[in-house]
């Protein structure tokens, strides 16, 4: 049982990772619950000593579903300068860890990520990596994401902008 659930989240995630590069973005909506929050907080750096160097008050992204469809539809417009010409992007997950929560059919869920991005003939490209804290539940049976945070290893951000989804 703890195998089929640890592949079936595993190909809700790369299932993900597939739509957000080949920019499906409308069909990856349906896979976040109504209700979810989206954070990516900021990280700083610190002296050795402070506990952590995330700082939750601040954020590059407090989202709702109603946001990032708003996102979401801008980028099928003209006006999306990030998108044109369209970018190649990779989302690489890795390190995924289950465990339940006390609510049935939900689950929380970590995993790295590796994102690249080029852009038309562009010599550099983009990057962010890091750990993602997810919490996904059963809906009618299908997977949704109902929250994600979002935990750059990067104090400062190596990409022109934050209009991917990570």
């Amino acid at each position: 049982m703890e195998n089929d659930l640890h592949y079936e989240i595993s190909q809700f995630l790369y299932k993900e990772a597939y739509l957000l590069d080949h920019r499906q973005y409308r069909d990856w909506l349906s896979l976040l619950a109504d209700d979810i929050t989206y954070i990516m907080p900021l990280r700083v750096t610190v002296d050795n000593k402070v506990e952590t160097n995330l700082i939750n008050e601040m954020t590059y992204i407090t989202d709702t579903k109603n946001d990032i469809s708003v996102r979401v539809e801008r980028l099928y417009t003209k006006s999306a300068w990030v998108d044109n010409p369209a970018p190649r992007q990779r989302h690489f997950i890795s390190n995924i860890m289950i465990e339940p929560t006390n609510i049935a059919d939900e689950y929380k869920v970590r995993s790295y990520f590796l994102f690249k991005r080029s852009r038309a003939s562009e010599i550099n490209t983009e990057e962010l990596f890091g750990e993602r804290e997810d919490i996904i539940r059963r809906v009618n049976g299908e997977w949704k994401i109902a929250q994600r945070t979002v935990y750059s290893d990067q104090a400062v951000l190596t990409v022109m902008n934050l209009s991917m989804f990570l």
